[in-house]
């Protein structure tokens, strides 16, 4: 077993149980922060549950403690408000608390830095993300705007469309432009997991994605 217990934000939705397998292969022990923890059914000794909301500053608190890193896949909850603003506040306030500074989290190719020169597919997705989910697009900004201002060594990964498949492909980062359409989620767990003891992208926004 690692010595780094990992809190894991997200590790139910679709993209995060490849996360939380990856993890378990490789013998991290995890927190998992769940909502609804009846529902939960892997069982495995290296994972310690905490029921809670990412919205719930005390929950964060509860998932945190005791860890050394922070991974978040948190997805928006259906007919809630954007979740991602209110969720980074709370995360990197417990995590300064606790002295804790790796923090990896996942986001949109929507999300602009002032390193970018996207190319013109990624514009026009991004403009359509604003025009049909325009507070949750900005509320991705928003946390993008709140890790810089934080003290917290963040990577913030920007991604396309994430393909639910066990399959694993040559896969490219880019701090300026995604170039690819599309990501594996085996392979996004694969980088997330690696990005753990990686320094490369400590406080940058770099876009991941399968090239073919």
């Amino acid at each position: 077993m690692k010595t780094n217990r990992i809190a894991v934000i997200g590790g139910t939705g679709k993209s995060g149980k490849y996360l939380v397998q990856n993890l378990l292969d490789k013998n991290y022990p995890i927190k998992l922060l769940l909502r609804n923890p009846e529902n939960f059914i892997l069982k495995n000794p290296l994972i310690q549950i905490v029921k809670g909301d990412a919205r719930d500053y005390e929950s964060i608190d509860n998932l945190i403690k005791d860890c050394t890193v922070v991974i978040s896949t948190l997805g928006q909850p259906k007919g809630e408000e954007s979740i991602f603003g209110d969720a980074s506040k709370n995360i990197i306030k417990a995590m300064d608390f606790y002295g804790i500074k790796r923090y990896i989290v996942t986001t949109g190719l929507n999300v602009d830095t002032p390193f970018d020169h996207k190319n013109e597919k990624v514009k026009m997705a991004t403009d359509w993300m604003y025009q049909n989910y325009p507070k949750t697009t900005a509320d991705k900004q928003k946390e993008y705007e709140i890790l810089t201002e934080s003290d917290l060594d963040w990577t913030l990964v920007r991604l396309p469309m994430i393909n639910l498949t066990p399959e694993s492909f040559l896969t490219e980062t880019n701090l300026e432009d995604c170039k690819g359409e599309n990501i594996s989620a085996t392979d996004l767990a694969e980088f997330l997991v690696s990005q753990i003891d990686d320094e490369t992208f400590i406080q940058k926004s770099p876009f991941l994605y399968t090239i073919f």
